[in-house]
């Protein structure tokens, strides 16, 4: 916001609140009312006045707290947003980074557990952005701040308190670009935001028994580096996928169709999904657990996988 005046933050609570997860913490003190405008809860409103911001010339970030509340602007951001460039003939830019939680955990229950990064990967002109680390979360920022499309920034809530080396100066992530985030030469596992997490957590373990493991983080959904992963089964010749949310019509289907198109020679055994369940998020605490791929259902799914 220093270097680029044309930025300015629309949310509800980012002013003097500093955002429900401190992501605007201390900018109203520094750029004021009229750079962090705080809004009603009218999410389709304000995401549309940031679409007519955006064609003005100006880069608005919007930040709604949870994926789920921006539900209300799906109409915004499918039939204007990602539209608008090339309804113009590219006369038009659309640098609107919209940003926000994602993902179950502390008992937010149902209205506030929603992922959704599948759904809006189905539309063309939006890039979407899922890290899992403090470096890729800055590097891939700074290239949603920087480039001309409209980004949905998705960050998983259980892992914001993260903390991980982060590299000084100015740098950016170039979408469609995955990480390998660690080596390994008996299975592929693919995985986002906290199933990275999930997945590191037993890795060495599984090391232990004679298992090694290659992680791949895609980091953005839309463009998918297919690549990468296409590299990483051919060293494995074994996939799998690990995803919170539910499989139905989902990005573990996803992966796995692009492989068995590209790859299949590669394959030395069927590609298998971990999912979320396909059911409504729960606020018990024991059954929201039951949701989400937990570190012993990925290890059993691993060994089972290398057993086939």
């Amino acid at each position: 916001m220093a270097k680029n005046p044309r930025i300015f933050v629309m949310g509800e609570g980012i002013g003097v609140r500093g955002g429900n997860f401190k992501t605007t913490d201390g900018l109203f003190q520094k750029y004021g009312a009229e750079r962090l405008c705080d809004t009603p809860i009218c999410e389709r409103g304000f995401v549309g006045l940031a679409c007519g911001a955006a064609m003005t010339g100006t880069r608005p970030i919007i930040d709604f707290m949870f994926a789920d509340f921006v539900m209300d602007s799906v109409g915004e951001i499918v039939n204007q947003i990602a539209k608008m460039q090339y309804m113009s003939s590219g006369r038009l830019k659309m640098p609107v980074l919209l940003r926000g939680c994602i993902g179950i955990g502390h008992s937010a229950a149902t209205h506030h557990s929603g992922s959704y990064y599948a759904m809006y990967a189905q539309v063309p002109g939006l890039r979407v952005v899922v890290p899992s680390t403090p470096a890729d979360a800055k590097g891939l920022l700074k290239r949603a701040l920087n480039c001309d499309d409209p980004v949905l920034f998705l960050e998983h809530r259980e892992i914001l308190q993260v903390k991980g080396l982060v590299p000084d100066g100015e740098y950016e992530i170039e979408f469609g670009k995955a990480s390998v985030v660690r080596e390994g030469r008996d299975v592929t596992v693919v995985a986002l935001a906290r199933m990275v997490h999930q997945t590191l957590a037993v890795c060495d373990e599984l090391e232990r028994e004679g298992i090694s493991v290659e992680i791949v983080d895609p980091r953005t959904v839309s463009p998918l580096d297919t690549e990468t992963i296409l590299q990483s089964v051919a060293k494995t010749g074994r996939l799998l996928i690990v995803d919170e949310p539910p499989a139905p019509c989902g990005f573990a289907a996803e992966i796995a169709a692009r492989i068995v198109a590209e790859g299949f020679d590669s394959l030395d055994a069927p590609i298998r999904r971990l999912t979320g369940a396909f059911c409504p998020t729960p606020y018990s605490p024991p059954l929201e657990a039951v949701m989400v791929p937990q570190p012993k259902q990925i290890a059993d799914a691993v060994r089972q996988l290398i057993a086939e």
